[in-house]
């Protein structure tokens, strides 16, 4: 199994891979990065490999990534470090210029692509929707209709609440320095709105096993988009809390 990785260096793209990296059946991740990725240091089947240009794939780097079964695009900025058109390229663009061209690796067999969107998200924005919620539900839409219209490509928009690294000591050497108002604010969300809260180490269970998988549709509640739409509620049903 080689799955391809995105956003490594940041938070959910580190539970990720932590749990990509345990899994016997995966036998090369590839990690598209903008700088070296410490955690996959000493593993002999991550590697990664440098790439500046998120909207280009060339033959060469495509030939590298053609028997890879699935993905988990983790990469992501907050709407307050960048500018809304930055913003806007790298959770728009970046994401959806990705999916085409992955589209294309082996296109008479599944291609699972995992979008790392997040609550808050909406189809529906209203006056006072902040610019994550819209441009991430427009991502959502565009994915979901390029995978009706290319039968290969299977995405889920996955929608995680709160993320919880606090429990999850194996990523801590690795992942970003996190506010300190994050710091405070976890363990009593925990306490108060504990559904709202994602855990890092489940999360990048269930993320990778979408990755995995064949791309079908799934059911039950916290499901939407034609069982492409994984809300936060469905997420910690699927991992059991």
């Amino acid at each position: 199994m080689h799955l391809i990785l995105t956003g490594a260096t940041g938070l959910v793209g580190a539970s990720v891979l932590d749990n990509m990296l345990a899994q016997e059946s995966i036998s090369r991740i590839s990690i598209l990065s903008r700088r070296p990725v410490k955690m996959a240091e000493g593993h002999e089947k991550a590697k990664v490999i440098l790439h500046k240009d998120y909207k280009t794939y060339d033959k060469a780097l495509l030939e590298e990534l053609k028997d890879a079964n699935g993905c988990v695009w983790a990469q992501g900025v907050s709407q307050n470090a960048v500018g809304k058109d930055e913003y806007i390229e790298i959770t728009h663009d970046y994401p959806l210029a990705a999916a085409k061209a992955f589209s294309t690796l082996h296109p008479d067999s599944p291609f699972a692509f995992v979008y790392v969107s997040g609550e808050g998200a909406t189809q529906t924005p209203g006056m006072f929707t902040p610019i994550f919620g819209r441009v991430k539900g427009q991502i959502e839409t565009t994915l979901f209709e390029f995978g009706k219209q290319t039968s290969n490509f299977k995405v889920y928009n996955v929608r995680p609440g709160g993320v919880d690294w606090t429990s999850h000591p194996e990523i801590h050497p690795f992942m970003p320095k996190q506010d300190l108002y994050k710091k405070v604010l976890v363990p009593p969300l925990n306490l108060v709105w504990k559904g709202l809260m994602t855990p890092t180490q489940p999360m990048g269970r269930i993320f990778t096993e979408l990755a995995m998988s064949k791309g079908e549709p799934l059911q039950g509640s916290g499901i939407e988009m034609e069982g492409r739409l994984v809300r936060n509620s469905a997420i910690r049903r699927m991992a059991g809390l």
